[in-house]
């Protein structure tokens, strides 16, 4: 029409509730509040933050966080008649569950970073959200800033994943490296990280491996459409592991990493769910990721091998993903078409005992003629084959380190309870899975 003005287009608005407000929840707030119009413009979208709630409502926050936004009722802000999306950042199993419930009963979207919960009832809130035609978003739940959810969820949605494995908690990543690269023990290691605040005050759920159990559970749930939970991960953590166990890994051209992994079991249907420390090659992806970065490592039938790295922990990172999230959940609830929801069915959880590996042994021993026979005897009997052997002078002990063929862990670890009855074997005091130099996992 002429002389008709173009209008400027005007970003649809979505109101945002925000449900705690700590590292990640006070980094996404300033996101939204500082960066309104660079959002708006990338994405289309208008995210008004309409209210916080938090435990303590008088805590400092930042500048740009508006006290009139701070409440502490946060079953009443879910409730709120001007919220149309709910972000979760509590934590926890409890309110955060029933929060997200009323959430998605409510008929508004959510997204979480909220493995814990995920990992034990994940499946029971996708059906809740799947009932109320609304996304349950998760992004930032696994591995930060790495997108990983969304490819494993709709990339690779036709795929037949046969293994995801994973550096999945920095924590342990920082440690280990600090044990490689300046030979630190693992007290000093972790007393570094907990004064650089890579690490909590309390460092049980991630140095006991509970954090990337969780995040294993999830990424198997979606890589295997299984109804995996906490509960079937079988967990070990770093806290056995010394200077001296790192540092000949290191020289075996090994680095050790605390490993996340869930895998088809041969071809199915079967499957392996795991987080536990293993040796795994220098030549590998994996052997890399060093201080607190995470990578995860997927393998498809058809597409091959792919990894995703970046900075897995951290307020900014993390919020990043939720932002990403937060995106997609307005953008659909415009559309009234949520992001398609994985299925879940039952499946079979391989037993931990059933699985095979090469191992990595050390024991200290006492250093008189027929006790390496004698060790070597008890390997034979339980069918564990050595593959090297190596021993290291103690003043009046000796140190045994042992590299096996690969072998049933039951087996393994009928072994060493016998190992560890031999009136000659003082301790065994290190035990790693040693990943192959020509396979993904042993």
């Amino acid at each position: 029409m002429t002389g008709a003005h173009l209008q400027p287009h005007v970003a649809p608005v979505v109101r945002v509730a925000l449900l705690g407000c700590g590292n990640v929840g006070g980094a996404l707030a300033e996101i939204l509040l500082t960066r309104q119009d660079d959002v708006a413009a990338r994405t289309g979208i208008h995210l008004e933050l309409v209210g916080i709630a938090v435990a303590h409502a008088s805590r400092p926050r930042p500048a740009s966080i508006p006290a009139v936004l701070i409440g502490t009722d946060a079953a009443a802000l879910v409730a709120r008649e001007d919220v149309d999306v709910v972000v979760e950042v509590i934590g926890g199993l409890h309110p955060a569950y029933e929060l997200i419930e009323a959430a998605l009963r409510a008929g508004k979207p959510v997204v979480t970073a909220n493995k814990a919960l995920l990992a034990v009832a994940g499946a029971e809130l996708a059906e809740v959200a799947a009932s109320a035609g609304v996304d349950l978003l998760y992004e930032a739940a696994v591995g930060g800033a790495i997108p990983i959810i969304r490819p494993l969820r709709e990339s690779l949605a036709g795929e037949q994943i046969v293994r995801v494995m994973g550096i999945v908690n920095g924590t342990t990543n920082f440690i280990l490296t600090r044990m490689e690269e300046g030979g630190s023990s693992y007290e000093d290691a972790l007393a570094e990280a907990q004064s650089l605040g890579l690490a909590e005050r309390d460092p049980s759920a991630d140095v006991e491996g509970h954090d990337a159990a969780a995040k294993a559970a999830i990424l198997a749930a979606l890589a295997f459409g299984s109804d995996v939970v906490d509960a079937d991960v079988h967990r070990e953590g770093i806290t056995s592991i010394s200077a001296a166990d790192v540092a000949y890994a290191n020289r075996l051209g090994y680095a050790v990493k605390l490993l996340a992994v869930a895998e088809l079991v041969d071809g199915g249907p079967e499957v392996s769910v795991r987080v536990h420390p293993a040796m795994v090659p220098h030549t590998h992806p994996l052997a890399s990721v060093r201080g607190a970065f995470n990578a995860v490592f997927v393998e498809g039938a058809v597409s091959g091998e792919l990894m995703l790295y970046g900075r897995g922990a951290g307020g900014g990172p993390t919020a990043s993903a939720i932002l990403g999230d937060l995106v997609d959940a307005s953008r659909n609830l415009r559309a009234g078409a949520p992001a398609p929801a994985p299925k879940r069915t039952s499946i079979a959880v391989r037993a931990q005992s059933e699985m095979r590996s090469a191992f990595y042994l050390s024991m200290d021993v006492a250093d008189r003629p027929g006790v390496l026979a004698a060790v070597a005897k008890i390997f034979g009997d339980h069918d564990v084959s050595i593959r090297a052997m190596e021993q290291v002078g103690l003043a009046e002990e000796a140190r045994l380190i042992f590299l096996t063929h690969v072998a049933r862990e039951g087996d393994l670890l009928a072994t060493i309870d016998e190992l560890r009855m031999h009136q000659a074997v003082d301790r065994v005091s290190g035990v790693l899975r040693v990943i192959g130099e020509g396979e993904v996992v042993a």
